[in-house]
């Protein structure tokens, strides 16, 4: 018998935001073409594409009850460790000439319930 632990609260927002988030932006056009990456400075929650832009999207969901806003939490601490595993990424697929972008979905919750998206292109650039 295989026995699974129950996820932490937070972990299942954080993976029901993350198909959220992938829904918003398919709605608004982008391709997904991955998500989840992982690397050795973080993780990349969506890689996507928008026309001839590859889209590193880093989703945040909270609860109604939270005091900050979802994207307060994209500190430039977060976005360093965002474009370190960007930069690897794109090391990985041999340094394809395009052009990036970093974005940032937030949604917040009541319940179970998306009370509030807002997609943010462009949140953020490297130093």
């Amino acid at each position: 018998m295989k026995l699974r632990r129950r996820l932490a609260a937070h972990l299942r927002l954080g993976q029901r935001g993350e198909r959220m988030a992938a829904r918003l932006l398919q709605n608004l056009g982008l391709e997904i073409l991955c998500r989840n990456v992982v690397g050795p400075h973080g993780e990349l929650d969506i890689i996507a594409r928008d026309g001839d832009v590859l889209c590193f999207v880093e989703v945040k969901a909270r609860q109604q009850h939270s005091f900050a806003r979802p994207i307060d939490a994209v500190t430039k601490e977060k976005q360093r460790h965002i474009i370190a595993t960007a930069r690897r990424y794109l090391r990985h697929l041999g340094r394809p000439q395009i052009v990036s972008r970093f974005d940032v979905v937030e949604l917040i919750y009541e319940g179970h319930t998306v009370i509030d998206a807002r997609y943010w292109p462009g949140a953020f650039e490297p130093d």
